[in-house]
């Protein structure tokens, strides 16, 4: 496993006259390490289309430094990404290469730009001797490698700030405003990289600019929320794999997501295309999927469990809980890697750009977005509601259960067509989602105690047959029990916000 570090830094413009302030006036800066001048020299590797830059992801292989090798970078936030790195080797280590893989496909990363850079680096530290950031004063020389424009050199002096591991960022605005006072401003450029890329591009052509044109028409709506999904997948691909939290809660999300606009906008796309691919969407969702039931359970019960007065908690309550948890998970980490790994995966993923590079529209997508898309959102609200009514006329039960849960996976497709529809639409449709946001809630807290409730009988009778008491056990099924109910008493309340007409009105206005 690469090693990983949160790199938090800013980056300020300077020329090669430019001179550091005293920065040892900065607040809490106890002492100013001078520690020379280093010289690195990284390749950074992209496709031929660059694909990793249009991500704001860098790879490359640097010599010089003391953290010379194979370094990628993933964006968190503005100035904030994360910087794995594996020793330095000739080839792509593969742990990059699988982190890659939703991106590169069947491409080979090439080199495309040489960085060469003197660096001059200073560490701020504080009373103790402990490292606060480094600074340092980069003298840069870029050389395109690849394409049209090789050869082409380009050359510039920035100044880089970044916080040491643990860091309070809030030095990083103290050591900012003592820069500002001295002239230093901040780059436009996010990265070396970025800076490296855009000044040896070629030379543009001569032609009359052209304005990127916002949607119009309900087709451009719908593509620009399947598109955003389709980014969405592709993007946490190397945070599942890297097993960062809510990951693949996440990546399950959009796939669903994907599935409910392919249903609900099939006057807009054309379903011969996309039935297909919704059906390998379902697929990806259930691998995903696995084991996520089982985490979410685990941590509804253990917390029911925690909730309980330590005179409540009789017998080894915990421990059988961990036991019976672990006999039901399927070791799916590994499984989902493969199948990310896998050529079904990979394929569909090709088939999703297809898709959005060559849409399957139908004469619906050409109208209005006032037009189409409220009627779209309208049809999924009236399913909707036929769940509702049917949940509703069942007393308590079984039965009722079953409805309820079948009207939860309506008002989720509901809310999401509203979701999709918000950008053409705006606040019409986003007081329609909340409120049946609401109702999904609700109804998903319900059907995760009917859930719980199955799984306490299970642990009870396991209980039982071991010779250990069922007490706890029991009380924790009566306190969902009581839940459950709860749930059935708000949910009339709930539903008649949701589906109050002048809602459904607006959206057509």
């Amino acid at each position: 496993m690469a090693d990983t570090k949160r790199e938090i830094e800013r980056k300020y413009e300077a020329t090669d006259a430019t001179r550091l302030p005293d920065l040892s006036r900065v607040a809490g800066v106890g002492r100013v390490e001078k520690r020379g001048v280093t010289e690195l020299d990284a390749v950074y590797y992209d496709t031929a289309d660059l694909r990793l830059a249009a991500g704001a992801l860098t790879l490359r292989r640097r010599t010089g430094g003391a953290d010379e090798g194979w370094h990628l970078k993933f964006p968190v936030a503005t100035g904030i990404r994360d910087e794995l790195h594996e020793p330095l080797a000739d080839t792509l280590p593969p742990s990059f290469a699988a982190l890659l893989r939703s991106r590169l496909r069947h491409a080979e990363p090439a080199p495309v730009v040489r960085l060469l850079t003197s660096r001059d680096l200073q560490h701020l530290t504080d009373a103790d001797g402990t490292l606060l950031a480094e600074v340092s004063v980069d003298t840069v020389l870029a050389e395109r490698l690849a394409g049209k424009a090789t050869g082409t050199t380009a050359t510039w002096t920035e100044i880089e700030v970044e916080l040491a591991d643990d860091g309070d960022p809030a030095f990083l605005d103290a050591v900012e405003k003592r820069l500002r006072k001295a002239g230093v401003r901040p780059s436009d450029a996010p990265s070396k990289l970025t800076r490296a890329l855009a000044e040896t591009a070629p030379a543009p052509k001569k032609r009359a600019k052209q304005k990127a044109e916002d949607p119009q028409t309900a087709g451009d709506h719908v593509l620009a929320y399947v598109r955003e999904q389709i980014r969405t997948v592709v993007d946490l691909d190397p945070a599942v794999r890297r097993d960062l939290p809510d990951s693949v809660h996440k990546m399950r999300v959009a796939t669903r997501r994907l599935r409910s606009a392919f249903k609900t906008y099939r006057r807009i796309l054309d379903r011969e295309v996309t039935d297909p691919i919704g059906a390998e969407l379902k697929w990806l969702a259930g691998e995903l999927g696995v084991d996520r039931d089982q985490e979410v359970l685990d941590e509804r019960l253990a917390t029911g469990i925690a909730a309980l007065p330590t005179t409540l908690a009789l017998g080894p309550v915990r421990g059988r809980l961990q036991v019976w948890s672990a006999a039901r998970r399927t070791g799916s980490r590994r499984r989902i890697v493969d199948v990310l790994d896998g050529k079904r995966y990979l394929a569909l993923l090709d088939t999703l750009d297809a898709l959005s590079a060559d849409p399957p529209l139908r004469p619906t997508a050409s109208r209005t977005p006032a037009k189409a898309l409220p009627r779209a959102v309208l049809k999924d609200y009236r399913k909707l509601a036929r769940r509702m009514d049917h949940a509703l006329e069942h007393p308590p039960g079984p039965e009722r259960d079953t409805a309820m849960h079948e009207a939860r996976k309506a008002a989720k497709r509901a809310r999401y067509a509203a979701d999709a529809a918000e950008p053409a639409l705006g606040k019409p449709a986003k007081r329609f989602a909340k409120r049946v946001k609401a109702v999904q809630s609700l109804l998903g807290d319900h059907q995760d105690s009917v859930v719980a409730r199955e799984a306490l009988r299970t642990l009870a009778i396991q209980a039982h047959a071991a010779g250990e008491t069922t007490f706890t056990w029991g009380l924790l099924y009566g306190h969902e029990e009581a839940t459950a109910d709860r749930r059935e008493c708000e949910l009339p309340e709930v539903w008649s916000r949701a589906s109050d007409p002048v809602l459904r009105a607006d959206l057509k206005h």
